[in-house]
């Protein structure tokens, strides 16, 4: 029995009840987002280690960390040293999109390490091994694709990201569009070639029904991917992308009936004042389900420093309604990121998810901040390296300097407005 259709019968889960926990709200609200699909909680029966989180209405959103080999590095143990870091920096969930190495043993070994939810794009190595076995992308078959999506769901992994609505009719779409950057989404451009190629219909589309059985069977939830997402704010919010949109919404309700867990992914590069739009016209089309997106990143021009676009991005959407923020590092468009670069794109982030949930859950988040603006007050600066969301750097950047004067940081020294006022207020109080 998959979370979803436990949730129909009216039976908390032992996740269920982890995640009522870490979100500190009562385990029948969760599982009644659950039975209604607006809320998922990634757990495949195979992935033994899994601390389970909930992602959707009414929940903290939850960041995702990308991690994976690429064909110009491949080094496992630079994988799992940007796994730690993830860890560490206080990613939700990570997903592996390797695209060289030896793929079924990579994914074995990070999710032998992983207690977070753990997601995959199986269309990666389904497109690895036609080339390295015809010697091309186009050279995919339709079981091939199905034999790599239970490969992977067999493995444990949580969330599989499949690109089902890439369409004909999405890539003609796209074909007749004046897009800047085209298609960007390497799983949806590996698809369009193939369907191109092949004069066939996308196989994740055309025999849906194939993949829910193979996510039923594992409980792995389905993460609607976008294969249309824009590449370029100029791109955003075109006729592919929300004829892609559409498709999802149906695909959900599918999902839903066969007892499948179920979110959509989503854009991309957005513009400021469409950012909102998007999520609005997400929940609305695929009927509350939880919203996975990239950034947004809302402008084009800042490489090194898109881990800040996204963060931008990421709070507007969040407040919007968007469930779960994909990082983006400072190498993104640039090169494959570091360990560094994967702590950098988790806390920024984080930082964007706060804030919005800030907004969402009023209190619930709100409280830390007022936590630590008390802290500030009092110039108690172990409790505020305890309630910052990256405490070592915070003490870092405190000691740069020697600590401070007097209990005050070096910016003011013994101009400190706390330490001027404080000592008033605390004569005029009454006692």
């Amino acid at each position: 029995m998959t979370q979803l259709e436990a949730a129909r019968a009216g039976q908390v889960t032992p996740q269920m009840t982890r995640v009522a926990e870490r979100e500190g709200v009562d385990a029948a609200a969760i599982m009644a987002g659950v039975a209604e699909g607006r809320i998922v909680i990634p757990a495949n029966v195979n992935h033994t280690n899994l601390d389970p989180a909930g992602i959707g209405e009414g929940l903290r959103i939850k960041v995702n960390a990308n991690l994976g080999t690429s064909s110009s590095i491949t080094d496992i143990e630079d994988e799992l040293a940007k796994l730690v870091a993830a860890v560490e920096a206080g990613a939700d969930a990570v997903m592996d999109l390797s695209s060289a190495g030896d793929l079924d043993a990579i994914r074995r070994r990070l999710l032998a390490e992983c207690t977070l939810p753990f997601g995959s794009v199986p269309i990666y190595q389904a497109a690895v091994e036609a080339v390295q076995r015809d010697g091309r992308i186009t050279a995919m078959t339709p079981d091939g694709i199905f034999d790599v999506i239970r490969r992977h769901a067999e493995s444990g992994v949580d969330f599989l990201t499949v690109h089902c609505g890439v369409t004909r009719e999405a890539v003609r779409l796209l074909q007749e569009s004046n897009r800047v950057a085209g298609s960007v989404s390497r799983g949806g451009t590996f698809l369009a070639c193939w369907m191109l190629a092949n004069d066939a219909e996308n196989p994740l589309y055309e025999e849906f029904d194939r993949l829910l059985e193979i996510a039923r069977e594992f409980d792995a939830t389905l993460s609607l991917g976008d294969g249309m997402r824009p590449g370029a704010i100029a791109d955003a919010t075109d006729k592919p992308q929300v004829h892609e949109l559409v498709v999802l919404g149906e695909l959900v309700e599918r999902a839903r009936r066969a007892g499948v867990q179920a979110m959509v992914e989503g854009p991309g590069h957005v513009p400021l004042d469409q950012v909102a739009g998007n999520v609005v016209m997400e929940k609305q089309v695929c009927r509350g389900a939880p919203f996975y997106v990239l950034g947004p990143i809302v402008t084009d021009i800042a490489p090194g420093y898109d881990h800040i676009t996204s963060s931008i991005g990421g709070a507007l959407a969040g407040m919007a309604g968007a469930d779960f923020l994909c990082y983006v590092t400072p190498s993104e468009h640039l090169a494959l990121p570091t360990a560094r670069d994967v702590r950098e794109g988790v806390m920024a982030a984080r930082i964007a998810a706060h804030a919005a949930d800030i907004v969402r859950l009023g209190a619930r988040a709100a409280s830390h901040d007022e936590a630590m603006s008390r802290a500030r007050r009092d110039l108690d600066w172990e409790a505020q390296f305890r309630l910052a969301l990256d405490p070592a750097r915070a003490r870092e950047l405190h000691a740069r300097a020697g600590g401070g004067d007097a209990g005050a940081c070096s910016m003011c020294g013994e101009y400190c407005v706390f330490k001027l006022l404080a000592p008033k207020e605390r004569e005029a109080a009454p006692s």
